[in-house]
């Protein structure tokens, strides 16, 4: 018997499984292996920061680039420039404030290669059916072959078997007028510094858009079509489309690597969690393709319900996990509502409907409301910020948080218990008898606003509460096995 079964391996389900990985939870992850092409391209900056812990950053930024600029043609004129944001330095609070472009191929392919080093592996196949009782889940795949898990957790999109073999209900609207071409393509006849863009300036919505994919030779393309259409997805529709909606025959297009159709779904579960079975991604939530939120926020309902699992699998109280849902299905409505205003706009050609501002980046996402935080910044996601080290060298806060473990920040320490021994938790000493100065006060203003002595957070980079050492203590004994 293994501890987690995860069905499907998209971004969310391989988030999840090199979440466990590292926390060394027994797991198999199970996928038909479909090429799912550039797709959901866009990262986000919390997305970015969830990367950066579990150590995939650097190949991800190597792989991506800062979107592009917008450039608009009324055929082969130029008529409009502009980007969907401005572009932002880093700052340190705010590691990566841009959103990054990286085909979802791509991501996928770099989360194998993180699992594989973690001795992990994605094994092709379909889940058939399954069936839970009081200790378990008992899965029979299309092979013929059972696995037995302590939990299981649906990954495998908006068609989810999970979800529809549990019977809840996937509340929303699917706009079947609205549909459109999309596919991977290659053209010698564009630059690869902008994103080509042809609309109808009556409307100003979208006719055809080509989007160089960084790290790759390729172009996304988008072309909405008719609704009653029923293309056959060839290279030749993908070029009629283009120099229908362009006006322009010059733009040559090749090599079509990944080819779908579209249709806008706007839907969510009703609930994520059904016994000893768990929905996230796609399986929970489907969006508009405005704002990038989709693929992102599967990746962090996979980041929230990692730790989780690790920490129930390891002793600690089975109710902990009530919170995934208590908590991911709030952010997923509202992230929801973002994205279908950011369609809503563009569907009616509102000037700015081409706009993203910082709702979209998600970093000011959290959960205030849970049960597992208290105090006035519990919730709130920990910022980065600077420290230096008894040798004078500086270090990110991010980077000590990094790991599966829980964090403990003890300001001025000396003056309080901080002596938490917990396996689960590393304590962080701030101060002038600390192992870290605070030279400017930044960190303690962004951790300790209300003065606590301490600060707990999360595994999954969250602050958990403020205080004194026994109201960390009384805090850990619902996160862990153990109490500190």
């Amino acid at each position: 018997m293994i501890d987690v079964l995860i069905i499907g391996a998209g971004p969310t389900g391989l988030t999840l499984a090199v979440d466990l990985a590292r926390r060394g939870v027994r797991h198999r992850i199970i996928d038909p292996g479909i090429r799912t092409g550039s797709r959901g391209k866009g990262l986000q900056p919390r997305t970015l920061e969830v990367f950066d812990d579990l150590g995939v950053i650097g190949a991800i930024r190597a792989a991506g680039a800062v979107y592009p600029p917008i450039r608009a043609y009324a055929g082969g004129e130029v008529v409009w420039e502009g980007r969907m944001s401005e572009t932002k330095a880093a700052t340190a609070a705010v590691p990566y404030p841009n959103v990054l472009g990286v085909p979802q191929w791509r991501t996928e392919e770099i989360l194998r290669d993180r699992l594989a080093e973690l001795g992990g592996r994605v094994e092709q196949g379909e889940l058939a059916a399954f069936a839970q009782d009081a200790d378990g889940v008992t899965a029979t795949l299309a092979d013929g072959t059972t696995v037995r898990a302590a939990y299981l957790v649906g990954a495998d999109g908006g068609r989810s078997t999970v979800r529809r073999t549990l019977g809840i209900a996937f509340d929303g609207e699917t706009r079947d007028e609205e549909r459109m071409l999309i596919g991977d393509v290659r053209t010698p006849d564009l630059d690869r510094d902008h994103w080509h863009t042809w609309a109808d300036l009556a409307t100003q919505s979208v006719r055809v858009g080509l989007f160089p994919l960084a790290g790759t030779d390729d172009f996304q393309i988008t072309a909405p079509i008719a609704p009653d259409a029923d293309p056959e997805l060839t290279l030749a529709t993908y070029q009629k489309a283009l120099e229908e909606a362009s006006g322009r025959s010059d733009i040559r297009l090749a090599d079509l690597t990944w080819s779908s159709v579209y249709r806008v779904n706007i839907r969510m579960a009703e609930r994520f969690r059904s016994g000893r079975a768990f929905l996230a991604g796609d399986a929970a939530h489907v969006h508009s393709p405005a704002g990038g939120q989709g693929l992102n926020t599967g990746v962090q309902d996979a980041y929230n319900l990692g730790w989780k699992l690790a920490a129930v699998v390891d002793g600690a109280p089975a109710s902990l996990l009530d919170t995934y849902e208590e908590e991911r299905l709030p952010i997923a409505a509202g992230v929801l509502g973002i994205s279908t205003a950011l369609y809503q706009k563009a569907v009616e050609g509102q000037a700015d409907a081409h706009q993203r501002g910082e709702e979209t980046r998600q970093l000011s996402l959290g959960y205030p409301d849970s049960s597992l935080s208290s105090g006035p910044l519990g919730g709130t996601r920990a910022p980065d910020g600077v420290l230096h080290g008894k040798d004078g060298a500086q270090h990110r806060v991010h980077d000590l948080l990094r790991g599966p473990h829980l964090t403990v920040l003890a300001f001025d320490p000396g003056s309080s218990d901080t002596d938490f021994e917990n396996p689960g938790v590393r304590l962080v000493t701030i101060g002038e008898m600390g192992d870290y100065q605070d030279r400017n006060g930044e960190v303690r203003a962004a951790f300790a606003s209300d003065g606590a002595a301490l600060t707990l957070i999360r595994p999954d980079g969250y602050i958990a509460c403020t205080g004194d050492a026994n109201t960390i203590r009384a805090h850990l004994t619902r996160l862990t096995s153990t109490t500190a």
